[in-house]
């Protein structure tokens, strides 16, 4: 039997914001490869399948579009901005990743690149990242 919503429902992706443990900390960046916003920087993430969590979710995008693997998230938190994905209404939960220092990463799957950058020196952000960006600062301090 199939089920049909009577209100429309939107869409769920989970970001990861990596940080390093260095005197100068650095973040972990992907260029997107695709539109909306190709060309942009942003933090590795995606949509969440139906048979993961969004903790789940993070990971598994942070490790297809950079070959990083973490298994310890913390949630940052939940972004709805209605309007914050062109593609249509997207709710993204944000998780912060702490490691030792910048490891070895190259841009996969839909990214074009996967670069690490000075935490002062951030590029412009895709969507709605800089509210993530200062969220995930103040989580890190």
């Amino acid at each position: 039997m199939t089920y049909t919503y009577k209100y429309p429902r939107p869409a769920v992706t989970a970001d990861c914001v990596v940080i390093t443990k260095e005197e100068q900390p650095k973040v972990l960046l992907i260029q997107r490869g695709a539109d909306p916003y190709k060309g942009y920087w942003a933090f590795p993430g995606g949509f969440m399948n139906m048979d993961e969590t969004t903790e789940q979710c993070a990971i598994r995008e942070l490790e297809e579009e950079t070959g990083l693997h973490v298994s310890d998230v913390h949630q940052i938190g939940a972004y709805s901005k209605v309007d914050r994905d062109p593609r249509g209404r997207t709710i993204t939960v944000a998780y912060l990743a702490i490691v030792d220092k910048a490891t070895k990463v190259h841009g996969q799957d839909d990214a074009a690149k996967a670069e690490w950058w000075p935490i002062n020196a951030l590029p412009p952000l895709a969507f709605d990242h800089e509210d993530i960006m200062r969220d995930a600062l103040e989580m890190y301090k």
